[in-house]
């Protein structure tokens, strides 16, 4: 390379999925070649279901107009504002100016870096959940900002330990980054748990961003943190049509927040991007106006699935919740379980063990906890992205090794 990468580059690797990804890319053409049958993928939470049929026809219709193919508005079209505003009002109970509190992003991970990038100088402290979602942890580092994790345990239900959290040294601390119902573990919010990250941010005058895709996901009551009286003092929160309408692909998300945050966020999105395909806008503000019916059938589907995830984890020994939230099962590995390798050091985890023992083996891929933090080096991690029959063979296959 002619040049040096930036430093901050130093502090991040390439994301784990996209470096197993490349591994699985390599297993599978050998097993092509051989005649053999493809690696099973249950490691990502990509929505394997169509998105609402209403989305695809005024994509379709919208994409048709030849007025919709310029630059769109940096702060995305008013009707899409407005739809995301009349979601929030109808599902969580929170009442949005579609014009100043809201922001669509090609996705929510975007998000997540333009909330570091806006909010953040080198140095300044950031609040990352352990086990948690990695890209917390990336958009930090590649903002030079400090990490401090803070642990979630399943004896306190994977929720923060306030009284912890109020012992350390909070100083500098600008950001913490909040997840429920949770991904990894699955555990719920509640109402209880939003109050409390309420006041805590409030009195330590921390930002607290709440990451909230997965609250239609075998969730009856979808919640907001923002439905808390004072929230937008101290809150902001990311969402997305990804998972809750099967749109993952499409990348259309929003956050949510105070005007003047709003407003801070958009002073550097509006210098990366152009705004969002109109079309893709239009479409969203159909799968927005989704009813009650729309949720309860894909909650069904994910119903059935996570029993047969169960059933994998019954089967390798892993102790789960049944009732978990969220489009992961979380299943923790005991140290005698008979998938590990009795020879594998220390530095490899329980998870990661089971993980490769099962890929390598059985040709099914199941995400290994250690990548969402210490908290995590005993679990494993099934996406119920996969249809009822590949949990079946996936099940089938690991009960032979």
């Amino acid at each position: 390379m002619i040049i040096r990468p930036a430093k901050r580059t130093e502090s991040v690797q390439e994301y784990y999925f996209s470096r197993k990804l490349k591994e699985i890319d390599r297993m599978n053409a050998e097993r092509d070649a051989a005649g053999e049958e493809r690696i099973i993928n249950l490691g990502i939470g990509a929505p394997d279901g169509m998105p609402p049929a209403a989305a695809i026809d005024v994509l379709k219709e919208s994409a048709s107009q030849p007025g919709n193919h310029a630059y769109q508005s940096y702060i995305g079209i008013p009707q899409l504002r407005k739809a995301f505003a009349d979601w929030y009002a109808r599902y969580y109970g929170v009442s949005l100016d579609p014009g100043k509190e809201i922001q669509p992003l090609v996705g929510s991970k975007e998000g997540i870096l333009l909330v570091s990038l806006a909010f953040l100088n080198p140095g300044d402290k950031v609040l990352v959940p352990d086990p948690g979602y990695p890209t917390y942890s990336s958009a930090t580092a590649l903002t030079e900002a400090c990490l401090v994790p803070y642990d979630l345990k399943a004896g306190n239900g994977w929720q923060p330990d306030f009284d912890a959290l109020e012992k350390m040294d909070l100083s500098g601390v600008k950001i913490m980054w909040t997840n429920y119902p949770n991904m990894p573990t699955g555990a719920p919010a509640t109402m209880e748990l939003y109050g409390k990250l309420v006041d805590f941010g409030r009195r330590h005058g921390i930002l607290i961003c709440n990451d909230n895709p997965y609250s239609f996901i075998l969730n009856d009551r979808p919640l907001s943190i923002l439905a808390v009286s004072g929230a937008k003092e101290c809150c902001l929160e990311l969402n997305s049509l990804s998972k809750a309408h099967n749109m993952s692909g499409w990348r259309i998300g929003m956050v949510a927040a105070d005007a003047e945050i709003i407003s801070q966020i958009l002073k550097v999105k509006s210098q990366m991007d152009s705004g969002m395909f109109k079309p893709l806008q239009m479409a969203a503000v159909a799968a927005l106006a989704q009813g009650p019916e729309w949720f309860r059938s894909l909650n069904e589907e994910y119903r059935k699935r996570r029993v047969l995830a169960g059933r994998i984890f019954d089967i390798i020994g892993a102790e789960y919740d049944h009732e978990s939230s969220g489009m992961f099962l979380w299943g923790r590995i005991s140290s005698g379980n008979r998938l590990l390798n009795a020879s594998a050091g220390p530095e490899v985890s329980l998870g990661e063990q089971v993980s490769d023992r099962i890929l390598y083996g059985a040709g099914v891929f199941i995400t290994p906890g250690f990548i969402f933090g210490r908290n995590g080096r005993d679990y494993i991690r099934i996406s119920l992205c996969a249809k009822p029959e590949v949990l079946e063979r996936s099940a089938g296959k690991i009960s032979d090794l």
